[in-house]
């Protein structure tokens, strides 16, 4: 069952746009960052400001739920941890790349800490150590991961 303001979020968004925009045949998922309500919080903060415009998962995840990989068009909605929507992204680029080949350019983009690459490390290296092994997985440095980078569409 849909979250009745969630739906009424996506509304308000298609409202603004004209009747012949392609978004309103569009899908859309709902989902926070993170794996807890605080991080969620912090984190769509940062999307809200501007300063995170990527983010990552791990393969895994996506396997063990059955979900697709992201595709470039993917429509989410974000939800702060009180699952109230803060705003709509919708995805400009994915790529898959092993969590040691993560660059610089890419840590900056999901905007934690100091936006460095060590500073990503260390930060998703206990992410992923805290998430995986509901997965039945364990993190490596050549696990595989989902890169996306994207924008915000409305809030």
């Amino acid at each position: 069952m849909v979250d009745p303001k969630i739906e009424q979020y996506w509304k308000s968004f298609l409202s603004t746009l004209s009747p012949d925009s392609p978004y309103h045949g569009k899908s859309y998922i709902a989902e926070w960052f993170g794996d807890n309500p605080e991080l969620a919080d912090e984190l769509g903060q940062l999307v809200l400001s501007g300063i995170k415009t990527g983010t990552c998962s791990a393969v895994w995840e996506w396997e063990a739920e059955g979900n697709p990989i992201p595709e470039v068009g993917l429509i989410s909605i974000t939800l702060d941890g009180h699952n109230n929507p803060i705003c709509i992204l919708e995805t400009t680029e994915v790529t898959l790349r092993r969590f040691n080949e993560v660059d610089e350019d890419f840590a900056r983009s999901e905007g934690e800490g100091d936006l460095t690459l060590e500073y990503w490390r260390k930060a998703h290296t206990n992410f992923f150590s805290r998430i995986l092994p509901k997965f039945g997985r364990e993190f490596s440095e050549d696990m595989p991961l989902v890169c996306e980078r994207f924008k915000v569409i409305y809030k």
